[in-house]
């Protein structure tokens, strides 16, 4: 099926910002409370939500084969079950619909009033019920500037990380979506010169720049993906802050990795964008250093050139962007991180999330954590206003962008925006 929704010429009827992240070519899913209390799944083009269950009652859907009750549910799991092919179809359809040549609804003021809500009537949520999670390690130069910090520059990278996507399982009880403060987490640590650790707040707070990709029901018991059929199972990506306690993790995560220090919160954008709607995007990945085995040889363009950013804004204050990457920096791709994930027989479901691991470039400025843009509180980053950063600070937020784009058209993922409140006292 052709994907027709991709048209860089269509243009909406919908009034919309010039520069926005959410044209018409977007259409992204999420989940939304209307005005009315109402929780419906949704799409949104330029600054306005659209409700597909609302849509779909009203028979904009004719000849698409979809459940009554399909968007009429808490979390997209269903629908992304349902398969590439229908949610092509369904993209496609939206797109015709909000088409400025089509006046079906263009024309229809009554239908207008309950498909249409203004951002400031809707409240978004978590967008799928994320069974597991799985965190990938997947930037070779995060992987490396770390390295060389705790181990130095001739054991930065360990024996396997240039033959394996390195990843933890990590916590899906603790994934939210952007406009949710999270708290600063208490731990046990191991001061400098201590012989016993102490239970405090962690005063090494770090965000990372991370994707997130979501799957269909994949495979089953037993049955490995090949990498070639992967992206069938995608169903889009997020901007993905998976919060980092560098103080906790440092003292727990040896022999058996991170656990308190990464599991406490993990933010998401609240919109999927959609494979799809990346395809104009694509890009080739980093030339590997080593010859992968054969189920990890990836061929074409199988990455995005997606342009990401980090703000740190104190309260009250003005922002200050700390950081730039890109995507597509990325070593290990998408398809190299399913494939790896499912070799040994993993069962992969609707609404799993796999993270990119920190996206770092080569450059400074394009390091993905404090921990590498203050090397280990080393060099402070200079804000604009509120002074400098070794870590955040509480009541400091942290927000990440994400978009592409070419000549003609700018596909965005909106904003993932979380404050930091002060820990809770241990009684």
């Amino acid at each position: 099926m052709v994907i027709t929704a991709n048209n860089p010429d269509r243009k909406t009827w919908l009034n919309i910002p010039k520069n926005t992240d959410f044209p018409i070519q977007n259409i992204p899913f999420g989940v939304f409370l209307t005005r009315d209390d109402i929780i419906t799944i949704g799409t949104r083009i330029g600054d306005y939500a659209i409700d597909l269950g609302a849509l779909h009652q009203l028979g904009y859907f004719e000849g698409i084969a979809l459940t009554d009750d399909i968007f009429l549910q808490d979390s997209l799991n269903d629908f992304i079950a349902d398969g590439r092919k229908t949610w092509r179809a369904v993209r496609n359809r939206i797109a015709e619909i909000f088409d400025e040549k089509n006046k079906s609804l263009q024309e229809n003021k009554e239908h207008q009033k309950v498909i249409l809500f203004t951002l400031d009537e809707i409240e978004m949520q978590l967008p799928v019920q994320v069974g597991d999670y799985t965190d990938f390690y997947s930037s070779k130069e995060h992987a490396q500037n770390v390295g060389e910090m705790f181990r130095g520059k001739d054991n930065a990278l360990l024996p396997n990380w240039l033959h394996i996507p390195v990843a933890y399982h990590g916590r899906s009880s603790s994934i939210i979506p952007s406009g949710i403060p999270i708290r600063r987490p208490l731990g046990q640590k191991m001061p400098n010169g201590a012989e016993t650790p102490v239970l405090g707040p962690s005063r090494a707070l770090d965000f990372e720049l991370e994707m997130a990709f979501i799957t269909t029901d994949a495979n089953h018991i037993g049955e490995p993906i090949p990498v070639a059929e992967a992206e069938e199972h995608i169903f889009g990506l997020v901007l993905f802050n998976d919060w980092s306690a560098r103080d906790i993790q440092r003292w727990e995560y040896v022999p058996l990795g991170p656990f308190l220090g990464k599991n406490f919160a993990s933010s998401i954008s609240p919109w999927i964008v959609t494979l799809d709607a990346l395809e104009p995007y694509r890009t080739t990945s980093p030339k590997p250093v080593k010859e992968p085995l054969s189920y990890l040889k990836s061929e074409g363009k199988k990455t995005f050139d997606i342009n990401l950013e980090v703000a740190i804004q104190p309260d009250g204050k003005k922002e200050t962007i700390v950081c730039k990457s890109n995507f597509k920096y990325l070593y290990w791709n998408m398809s190299q991180q399913l494939a790896h994930h499912t070799i040994n027989g993993c069962p992969v479901k609707s609404g799993d999330m796999m993270g990119s691991g920190t996206i770092s470039g080569k450059e400074k400025d394009s390091y993905g954590s404090l921990l590498e843009l203050s090397w280990n509180g080393k060099k402070p980053l200079k804000l604009k206003e509120g002074g400098d950063r070794k870590f955040v600070h509480d009541k400091d937020t942290v927000i990440l962008r994400g978009y592409c784009e070419n000549k003609k058209v700018r596909i965005g993922f909106g904003e993932c925006s979380t404050k930091v409140l002060p820990a809770i006292k241990p009684k």
